[in-house]
């Protein structure tokens, strides 16, 4: 009787195929990285989404775990990974041997074919109420840096934490941003650890938020990128013509503040619902497509904000999917760019290809060959052409 392969032995061989092919090779990567989130129980493979996210030239992805199975989906790909210690590893993570262990079983026997650039140690720790996990996070950032250092991977993993924005106490003027007095003690540590690391700040930023809480006072085209006359900066006289480069900002003058000026600043969560409960002013198709689009424009002009012009925003997009079982509001389970179908949830120009699987041998082997055919006939145009 023949044995029934699982569909990721078609399909690392398959990502090779995609890579080299002139399908892909054609374009840069769009430049932005992409959350993916595994909260649902409807997602594809992470072989199939490693198919998809070539097909959209993403080459940065950032995780909420070290999930093996994706780490060797995405084996000898281009795409460069964070991937997330969650917060309840901190307290273990103070333990340097613990955390040695951690990257021993985490990182080290997928480095050297997956390329993970990034270790996020814990996320919106320090605005949450859990006095004790605070205190645990910067003890745990060392431990794991130490870990990196000691098996040799430090230059090329670097370790960090994610931030809300609700650990600004004043973010407007932009000029004037100021971290939350009673977070100083913990801030201006973890800062510290930053600029001995070269490490950037990690800060998760969603203008929605703002809009929902106070759509009469804050204008819809000024968090969605569209054209407005904007709100200037009475210290600076810097033009916002958009509520995130204001927020970025406002964190940089926070550092600035604490007396660090070599700190980059990087968003690594933003995006926009397209659907929310009643009381969710503004979650619909449409916001979430100009919201997105509109970002990804900004990025391919490798757009810095007003007080840093120089430094392209570095973003990660909330989210690849949809995912069902994310608790909270309807919000929650709608930032993503697709439908785990792989179709999209609206259309921002990226175009996409997710192969569907007939789960049975000849229907594997079918969809495998269909693709190849494919993929034969578009180098045979590009040769001929």
């Amino acid at each position: 009787m023949a044995t029934l392969r699982s569909p990721a032995f078609f399909f690392r061989p398959l990502l090779l195929l995609l890579y080299f092919s002139g399908l892909f090779v054609r374009s840069q990567s769009i430049g932005v990285g992409i959350n993916y989130g595994q909260i649902a129980n409807n997602l594809p493979t992470p072989s199939r989404v490693a198919v998809l996210l070539q097909s959209l030239n993403v080459s940065r992805v950032k995780l909420y775990d070290a999930d093996p199975n994706v780490l060797r989906a995405f084996a000898n790909s281009n795409v460069e990974f964070v991937i997330e210690l969650g917060n309840e590893y901190l307290q273990t993570m103070t333990d340097p041997v613990q955390a040695q262990i951690w990257i021993q079983q985490h990182v080290q026997p997928y480095i050297s074919q997956t390329k993970i650039t990034c270790i996020t140690v814990g996320n919106e720790v320090l605005t949450g109420n859990d006095t004790q996990l605070k205190s645990y996070l910067l003890p745990a950032m060392q431990s794991v840096n130490n870990a990196l250092n000691s098996l040799g991977m430090n230059k090329a993993v670097y370790v960090s934490t994610a931030h809300s924005t609700g650990i600004l106490g004043n973010s407007f003027p932009p000029s004037s941003g100021q971290f939350r007095p009673d977070l100083a003690e913990y801030i201006q540590s973890i800062l510290n650890f930053h600029s001995q690391t070269n490490s950037p700040f990690l800060i998760n930023a969603y203008p929605f938020f703002a809009y929902k809480d106070n759509p009469d006072e804050i204008s819809l085209e000024y968090v969605l990128f569209q054209p407005n006359a904007g709100v200037p900066d009475p210290v600076t006289k810097l033009n916002y013509d958009n509520m995130l480069y204001a927020q970025i900002d406002a964190v940089y003058s926070a550092i600035k503040a604490m007396g660090h000026t070599n700190i980059q600043v990087k968003i690594s969560e933003t995006g926009w619902p397209s659907k929310g409960d009643p009381n969710e002013v503004g979650a619909t198709p449409q916001n979430a497509a100009l919201y997105n689009g509109n970002l990804l424009r900004r990025i391919s002009e490798n757009q810095g904000t007003p007080a840093n012009p120089s430094i392209p925003i570095d973003v990660y997009v909330f989210a690849l999917f949809n995912e069902d079982m994310k608790p909270g509001p309807a919000s929650e389970r709608n930032y993503g760019l697709f439908y785990p179908d792989g179709s999209p949830v609206y259309d921002i120009g990226m175009q996409s290809y997710l192969p569907r699987i007939n789960y049975s041998s000849s229907g594997i082997k079918n969809t495998v060959c269909s693709i190849i055919s494919l993929l034969l006939m578009s180098a045979a145009f590009l040769f001929c052409t």
